[in-house]
């Protein structure tokens, strides 16, 4: 759309480029976000050609046919994409003092005022049409663009089926859409987007391993970031200052995915780490989480009570909010109101009501909190305790008739209880409140199907303080290579789990003030089996290797 409509249309007729009838038949059938002359080029009475003329005529510039116009990989890195979209500009040369810029709009005082202060040159305008400059624009940089009400503007797309990117779509549009598919082929959790100091790296988290998977001219960056900003559709593209986070949604494959955003400006340009979450992992149930019979049957014990505070712990990464969710998805019945609280909502619950924290406007997890309890829940999950007045309200909300589940970050579940009370929590209210306290971790599984028989090492046996008597009943497993797990024998990963039930003894332990490697020896003389040795079972089922075990565990001495 151009800036000024009537002026426009009266030099055209003034040339003789179109009659006072035509206008006069224009200005009775354009529609409210629609200009004079915009409709005279849709229906064809002037050609964009003409009114480029018209325009450069008017404002004193030259009229350039970008089509034939030879461009240099140089001149585009002058200008950056947001800056290319914003005035829908085109840079048609620079030497670093001097910028020739074409723009659709050469009579647009606010891109003739602005834009020399944007790229820090004195620029020289010419004009031609906005066809030409969206093409240059969508092959150059990556941008997508519909006419809209204030001009060409990004188009928003948050949900879409994303399959093999059409040969058609712009090279930018076709690398993030390529992107995307291949790391859901991968099973990738997490796709990071890295400048470097020459580079632009691309790297897939698959089974919580780092895998580089591409690198790319650093010039490509700028696209490729408009590119993902624009897909969230809440992301500013011409901010690249602060963080930003956002949320794309979309279907790939046939799956309905989330993608988590977050944009941070580093030392060579903004980087980008999009979080994939598959919603299918909604459906898993406690076995597909890697728990054993026994240790499922304490879990189903623990999601039936009807009060109380069941705890999971871990470091970032270790499956925590899975685990959450899955236990939600269990207990989810009509006759139960479930609220949480995150920070962000990672996956959307069907018939779970989930609110958002939003500490800017006040928000906070114990805001939250608070407002939950008077909408009269069963159960209550709190993303993370973080604070004493999030804990002592989930407290007081288990002593007064909920279930509540939460997350801490502790190595070890006895380890939460000194946690709680170093945030500031009574001890004896820690004992009255909690149930049990769950820690776990991530090992990679050993793929189905090229796994083998493997033999431990001497260094292997002593870390996991294995007897050979205990590995006559067992067949020990090690990775192999297939293409089903791309070379690297694994596919997936399950959890390990040390589950602390408090009891009665418990209680009184919590409440006798014993240090946590005391509480921790005394659980285990209890029953508790720790991460170490649920991942060692695992490894005596063939589930995973020594390796992935002692890699992710601390031993029982430590």
């Amino acid at each position: 759309m151009y800036s000024n409509q009537d002026y426009l249309s009266e030099l055209l007729v003034e040339r003789g480029t179109v009659t006072p009838e035509e206008i006069t038949k224009a200005r009775d059938g354009v529609s409210p976000n629609q200009g004079v002359v915009d409709l005279l080029v849709a229906v064809g009475d002037v050609t964009e050609e003409q009114v480029a003329q018209t325009i450069a005529e008017s404002a004193g510039t030259d009229y350039v046919d970008l089509g034939g116009h030879p461009f240099t990989e140089h001149v585009f890195q002058a200008m950056d994409v947001e800056v290319a979209q914003r005035f829908q500009a085109v840079p048609l040369q620079d030497d670093g003092t001097y910028m020739t810029v074409a723009v659709a709009d050469a009579l647009d005082f606010e891109t003739l005022d602005s834009l020399p202060h944007v790229v820090g040159r004195e620029v020289n305008f010419v004009s031609s049409t906005p066809s030409a400059i969206t093409k240059v624009l969508h092959d150059n940089y990556g941008v997508e663009t519909e006419e809209g009400d204030s001009g060409t503007s990004f188009t928003v797309i948050t949900e879409g089926e994303i399959e093999e990117a059409d040969a058609n779509d712009a090279p930018i549009i076709r690398m993030v859409s390529n992107m995307l598919l291949e790391a859901f082929r991968m099973r990738a959790s997490d796709i990071h987007v890295e400048p470097l100091e020459t580079t632009l790296r691309i790297r897939f988290r698959v089974d919580g391993r780092l895998v580089e998977v591409e690198s790319h001219p650093k010039r490509l960056l700028p696209a490729i970031v408009a590119r993902v900003k624009v897909m969230s559709g809440t992301m500013s593209i011409a901010e690249k200052r602060i963080p930003q986070d956002g949320r794309i949604q979309m279907r790939i494959g046939g799956k309905e995915v989330d993608l988590r955003v977050s944009t941070v400006p580093s030392n060579h340009g903004e980087s980008i780490v999009m979080r994939i979450l598959d919603k299918s992992s909604l459906l898993l149930g406690l076995p597909e989480l890697g728990f054993f019979t026994d240790d499922e049957a304490i879990m189903r014990e623990m999601m039936g009570l009807p009060d109380g505070i069941i705890l999971v712990t871990g470091p970032t990464g270790s499956g925590k909010t899975t685990t959450l969710y899955a236990c939600l998805n269990y207990i989810n019945k009509p006759d139960r109101k479930i609220i949480t609280v995150e920070d962000p909502i990672e996956y959307q619950l069907p018939g779970i009501n989930q609110v958002m924290v939003k500490s800017d406007i006040g928000m906070t997890f114990g805001a939250a909190l608070r407002a939950m309890l008077r909408q009269a829940p069963n159960i209550i999950m709190v993303g993370e305790i973080r604070d004493v007045e999030t804990a002592s309200i989930a407290i007081n909300a288990s002593l007064t008739g909920h279930l509540v589940f939460s997350t801490l970050h502790t190595n070890d579940a006895p380890s939460a209880v000194a946690r709680l009370a170093d945030i500031g929590v009574q001890r004896f209210l820690i004992a009255s409140a909690v149930r049990a306290i769950m820690a776990q971790r991530l090992v990679r599984a050993l793929c189905k199907d090229c796994k083998g028989p493997a033999e431990l090492t001497d260094a292997e046996m002593r870390m996991l303080r294995l007897d050979p008597a205990q590995l006559e009943e067992s067949t020990i497993m090690g990775p192999g290579q297939c293409e089903t797990c791309r070379q690297g024998g694994y596919r997936g990963r399950q959890g390990i789990f040390e589950i602390f039930k408090v009891d009665d003894e418990v209680r009184h332990l919590i409440n006798e003030n014993l240090s946590t490697p005391q509480l921790r020896r005394r659980a285990r003389e209890l029953g508790m089996r720790t991460l170490r040795e649920d991942g060692i079972r695992k490894v005596l089922a063939g589930v995973t290797s020594a390796s992935e075990v002692i890699s992710v565990t601390m031993s029982d001495s430590d």
